[in-house]
């Protein structure tokens, strides 16, 4: 199989790594598993692709990576692999270069079809993106609430974190969230975070 198929997978948990392999296995898709960052790093031959990261890995970070990739002028699309509770990397990440993140634990069908969008759009290094004017349409549906919350969400807090900002009950933050998503059209937080990040574009 050629390079602009082939998965760079650079995560520390073996499991993660043979889960993942087995996943682009069963979709005929190449993969190629790297246990740290500098590993990866020291070798990395210059293919296509895409990028699948860990953002917590001991030594050189996620994050870390990233910066460094775009210092070498290493031009993959990155996905990063998350915990919830490093979604505010994960949003920052984004807002520098990322394509996507995914949480863990990922559901196999949103990575792929990240995967894939990211191999279909190598040479861009963007997926298909929401338009400014339907991510303003969309958002502009919104209660003043719920801008609210969005904001905050965007910045990667949590449900209790803010209601205590708010001066709201979490479960109150769990239904404005829930109504985000619908008028969104938005079936997880990325997608959310994705909208919420085109419609700044303006």
């Amino acid at each position: 199989m050629n390079d602009e198929h082939t998965v760079h997978i650079v995560d520390d948990d073996p499991s993660v790594c043979d889960s993942l392999t087995l996943l682009m296995e069963s979709v005929g898709l190449n993969s190629r598993v790297f246990n740290s960052a500098d590993e990866f790093l020291e070798t990395y031959g210059n293919t296509s692709g895409c990028l699948l990261l860990d953002v917590r890995m001991p030594g050189m970070d996620g994050m870390e990576l990233q910066q460094e990739l775009k210092k070498r002028q290493i031009r993959l699309p990155v996905i990063l692999l998350t915990a919830y509770a490093d979604v505010p990397l994960a949003v920052r990440a984004m807002r520098t270069g990322a394509v996507d993140f995914i949480e863990k634990p990922f559901d196999p069908e949103s990575l792929l079809t990240s995967i894939r969008h990211c191999l279909d759009n190598y040479a861009s290094l963007t997926l298909p993106s929401i338009s400014l004017d339907e991510a303003q349409q969309r958002l502009s549906a919104l209660s003043k609430r719920e801008h609210q919350v969005l904001a905050l969400l965007v910045e990667g807090k949590l449900s209790k974190v803010i209601a205590d900002e708010l001066g709201i009950s979490p479960r109150t933050v769990e239904g404005h969230r829930a109504r985000i998503m619908s008028k969104l059209q938005a079936r997880s937080l990325p997608e959310v975070i994705r909208i919420a990040l085109a419609g700044q574009r303006g």
